[in-house]
């Protein structure tokens, strides 16, 4: 039995405890039809990156991509059912085969290794089964994940979705309870499930895993205060354990200061198909809010002589100097971010806003990945194998009129390595473009 089925009798419990039968009849009361909703998401997406690196080619990709969602209400009852559904089609604008491989398309392998253009389309579409019972919600299908251990994808043209079965239960005010089992992904370039494995694990057939467990719990009920805990299994490959704390100490109406960490253990479990893994990382923040201006210093450091890893192409990196380009993640590196941040509506101009900031890292890779092969590219000489990033980001979202809700977000991120760094990551030297237009629409 799965750690995260040993989980359920917990929501269970707590959903049966709560008296008040009617509320179950209350919350599903606008039925499955009057209590739906169909909204359409369409995003175009360009990315360009001018790889400086000895013998690499430069890519560049552009696209539309178009998600529908449909989420039903609940049927009336003690115990509601729903459905939820989506289609999603993504159409290349442009990505020729000399150019391919930014990741919003489909990549196509020739047959002499080479990237070839990418098909002019892909679509995909799914459902998930639901029902209500109570503040205790189940789902079983095609999923839209976000937490600290499981989040899908969402920084390219299309999301990710994941198909297994979730729970959540939300009895208590401020405390979300939720958990789940997953054993197929739907990459957000690609129209078909796979199965899962890891970011570094993608490089080796043998690290893909039957399913992913997980459970945890969310608090949100005290003033200012945020804390969060997980866990994960990747059936043979780890145990994954997440702990989160963020507290907002307001000084007065125009001053805040936000602290905050983020901490995740990793060990490896089964049969430790990407072989021994014992990773503790941390990220520490402290933000000052000013009126319009946001600045934010952040340390991050890796303990372990494999790097930090996590679900390949999702996004459970919850950590501070988590970049457009790096995550700072290799095996014992130590990093650190300045940013800042401005909101134009201090300058009458709501709706646009900037960040710019710059990380820096360090790591010692003499001890990498010894006795793991898995892992064994991060091996290099360098005891202070450095690299460094600044990224620049401008959004504008309209605020009324025809195109309200709609965005424009254009990131610009340089990476350079340093020392050491170029023997384990031959792309480190890049500058990359992204241009990504959003129009959310609510059709009803």
């Amino acid at each position: 039995m799965s750690f995260a089925f040993r989980f359920t009798p917990l929501f269970i419990a707590l959903s049966a405890s709560i008296p008040v039968t009617a509320q179950a009849t209350d919350d599903n009361a606008e039925g499955f039809v009057a209590g739906s909703s169909l909204n359409l998401h369409l995003r175009n997406a360009y990315f360009n990156r001018d790889s400086h690196n000895q013998g690499a080619r430069d890519t560049r990709e552009w696209g539309q991509g178009a998600v529908a969602r449909f989420e039903s209400g609940y049927t009336p009852g003690i115990v509601g059912f729903g459905l939820d559904a989506h289609a999603m089609l993504g159409v290349k604008l442009d990505g020729g085969g000399g150019h391919a491989g930014t990741s919003i398309l489909p990549t196509h392998v020739k047959g002499d290794g080479e990237l070839g253009a990418a098909p002019h389309s892909f679509s995909t579409a799914g459902a998930a089964l639901k029902l209500k019972a109570l503040d205790t919600e189940f789902k079983a299908g095609d999923l839209f994940l976000t937490n600290p251990v499981i989040a899908g994808g969402e920084t390219r043209m299309l999301p990710q979705t994941f198909r297994g079965i979730s729970l959540i239960n939300t009895s208590v005010e401020g405390l979300l309870l939720e958990g789940g089992k997953v054993s197929f992904t739907k990459p957000y370039n690609q129209s078909g499930h796979r199965r899962i494995d890891t970011y570094y694990g993608s490089l080796d057939e043998r690290g893909k895993s039957k399913h992913l467990s997980w459970a945890g719990a969310a608090w949100s009920g005290t003033p200012n205060i945020t804390t969060s805990v997980y866990a994960a299994e990747l059936k043979d490959i780890w145990n994954q354990y997440y702990a989160d704390f963020d507290y907002t100490y307001v000084v007065n109406e125009q001053v805040s200061l936000n602290p905050g960490a983020h901490f995740y253990h990793t060990q490896d479990t089964g049969r430790a198909l990407l072989g021994s893994i014992d990773n503790n990382t941390y990220s520490l923040h402290l933000t000052l809010n000013a009126g319009a201006h946001t600045v934010t210093a952040a340390y991050q450091r890796v303990n372990g002589d494999t790097p930090f890893d996590y679900i390949n192409l999702g996004d459970s990196v919850y950590l501070d100097n988590s970049r457009m380009y790096s995550d700072f993640n290799a095996p014992n590196e130590r990093s650190w971010k300045l940013q800042y941040g401005y909101d134009f509506a201090g300058l009458d101009l709501p709706g646009l806003s900037a960040s710019l900031s710059y990380s820096r890292g360090k790591a010692d890779l003499t001890k990498a990945a010894q006795g793991n092969s898995h892992y064994d590219y991060y091996r290099a000489d360098g005891k202070d194998a450095q690299h460094w990033e600044r990224d620049l980001d401008i959004k504008y979202v309209f605020q009324e009129g025809d195109l309200k809700d709609l965005s424009v977000l254009v990131r610009y991120a340089t990476h350079r390595g340093g020392q050491g760094y170029a023997s384990i990551d031959g792309n480190s030297n890049n500058d990359e473009m992204r241009v990504i237009v959003d129009y959310p629409l609510n059709v009803f």
